[in-house]
């Protein structure tokens, strides 16, 4: 059995080169996009070398997947969060609606317009921009009233926070 890095460098190449197929590019296309050299981009979809973060990020950006995406699949970043592992999800998800080319790009920028706001509708709620704020039991213990004005040296004023009680 391979150790766990070398299965890890071989899953994140076989992703790579996953994506850049589902955004027909060829190998090239990708290196001259990021400025990384070709034998070295197939190196990295072979599972051959685990890239840096830097080549990532350029990956990403020209693969458009999320960086978060490709650090997850890399083992650099844990998946354990549910946030980030829905936004892989979602990342996968987009990436399949923009590889379906029966679609014009006008539909499928509808579909994911869709998608993400099924995704808002997900969300908790957020409170109404209109919604009025509780004020604390006592408004001379709030942050807002213990704001003063500090003179500077040079005569003129700012507005700072006092230090609590203490």
């Amino acid at each position: 059995m391979s150790d766990p890095w070398t299965a890890q460098t071989e899953a994140l190449g076989a992703f790579i080169r996953s994506q850049r197929e589902l955004a027909q590019l060829s190998l090239r296309q990708v290196a001259e996009m990021t400025k990384v050299s070709h034998p070295y981009l197939s190196q990295v979809e072979r599972g051959l070398h685990q890239p840096s973060v830097r080549v990532l990020k350029l990956l990403s950006e020209a693969l458009n997947v999320s960086a978060e995406t490709l650090l997850m699949q890399a083992g650099l970043l844990e998946g354990e969060d549910q946030a980030s592992g829905d936004a892989a999800v979602a990342e996968r998800v987009k990436s399949a609606i923009r590889a379906d080319h029966r679609l014009s790009d006008a539909k499928q920028a509808a579909l994911i317009a869709v998608y993400d706001s099924m995704l808002r509708d997900l969300q908790p709620p957020h409170p109404r921009a209109g919604a009025q704020l509780r004020c604390p039991a006592n408004p001379e213990r709030s942050p807002l009233a213990k704001r003063r004005i500090i003179s500077d040296h040079g005569g003129t004023t700012r507005s700072g926070l006092s230090p609590g009680p203490g």
